[in-house]
């Protein structure tokens, strides 16, 4: 993890869904390794707060932003704001996303596009207003950007068909957009974590889940946090156009 020097700390990154979950122990990881964290959050802004506190409490410094990311021209008007107030982030982790999870032949319409829109339309709503700065950097060129998709995505999982076609959507636009800005030194990576401990598992039957995971164990946030932190650093900058899973061994 990079230590938190002044040039880091000049160095901006916005995460989604930074409110709770994975998207707070990447917030808190990104500013712990000194960069500055602008924290997004939709709806959960008292949960948001507390994750910019916590990372001020810690020796840090962000700020926090509030956008619909399934409303395109929210994203462009906040996001635009963003760029003429900072310039070119440093680093982009779009994390946020929502399930509504049935079998195939009990999911409703609306479950269907709320899901898939929402998660594979805020890959265009959150980066495409903030690509181009970056790309046009002068004398600074260079970035990396972050998706979050999941094992469904990978590799399918029952229940979660709209789920599962929005992250694998999510992974083709990751690998392509890679290939575009490659020749700018601005890396496009995917983050694919299996079972993690946050509220999206609460209910779910962790025995039989845990009996399809060779560490039969569930993942920690922090542990996915750590391979986001490595994958914006300057250290990080021959890997691009990669789904990295964090996932226990699940194949």
């Amino acid at each position: 993890m990079e230590q938190m020097t002044a040039a880091t700390n000049d160095k901006k990154v916005l995460v989604t869904g930074a409110s709770g979950g994975i998207g707070k122990a990447v917030a808190l990881a990104v500013a712990a390794a000194g960069y500055y964290v602008i924290c997004h959050y939709n709806k959960n802004k008292n949960k948001a707060e507390d994750v910019l506190a916590a990372i001020k409490q810690n020796g840090g410094d962000g700020e926090l932003i509030q956008f619909d990311i399934s409303d395109r021209e929210d994203c462009r008007t906040k996001l635009s704001a963003l760029t003429e107030k900072y310039g070119a982030l440093w680093g982009i982790v779009n994390n946020a996303g929502i399930t509504k999870d049935n079998t195939f032949v009990a999911l409703s319409g609306d479950d269907w596009d709320s899901v898939v829109h929402t998660n594979l339309d805020s890959f265009y709503n959150v980066l495409q207003p903030l690509v181009l700065p970056i790309a046009s950097r002068r004398n600074k060129r260079g970035g990396r950007i972050i998706t979050i998709a999941s094992v469904s995505g990978v590799m399918g999982n029952r229940g979660q068909t709209n789920y599962s076609a929005s992250k694998a959507g999510i992974i083709g636009a990751t690998k392509a957009l890679a290939v575009e800005l490659a020749s700018r030194a601005i890396t496009v990576n995917c983050i694919a974590p299996g079972v993690i401990e946050t509220d999206m598992i609460n209910g779910a039957p962790l025995d039989i889940i845990l009996e399809s995971i060779p560490m039969k164990r569930v993942g920690k946030p922090e542990e996915v946090a750590a391979l986001a932190v490595f994958l914006l650093s300057e250290q990080a900058g021959y890997i691009t156009r990669q789904v990295i899973s964090v996932n226990g061994g699940i194949v």
